[in-house]
């Protein structure tokens, strides 16, 4: 048996034939004061709202595997221990970059 040693690369592309990055930083909290104020105060809510945008369990929003479909969905450069990383150590933010990049894709009409 082999262990995996590289992440597959499912939808290493946006569609438009090109890897892609997140849209905000993951402290960029204040572009988008509605959803940081949810984050800071209901991240909850914000984990629910994630989670409905993605056809997902409310319960899965402010998972690692949430943000590592996503990542690898749009072809955002990263790892599952990134993904980790920044949930374990700064969660709020992290979903709030989440939320952020959700939305600025809708209105991109590329979501």
């Amino acid at each position: 048996m082999n262990p995996v040693v590289n992440q597959p690369q499912f939808g290493a592309t946006t569609g438009y034939g090109t890897r892609s990055d997140w849209q905000t930083g993951i402290f960029d909290c204040f572009d988008d004061w509605g959803i940081c104020l949810c984050g800071t105060f209901c991240a909850l809510c914000l984990s629910c709202q994630i989670a409905a945008d993605m056809n997902e369990c409310c319960l899965c929003g402010g998972s690692v595997a949430m943000r590592t479909l996503y990542r690898t969905k749009y072809g955002i450069p990263g790892s599952i221990y990134n993904d980790f990383f920044w949930l374990y150590c700064c969660p709020n933010c992290t979903l709030c970059q989440l939320k952020r990049d959700i939305e600025k894709r809708k209105e991109m009409n590329a979501f």
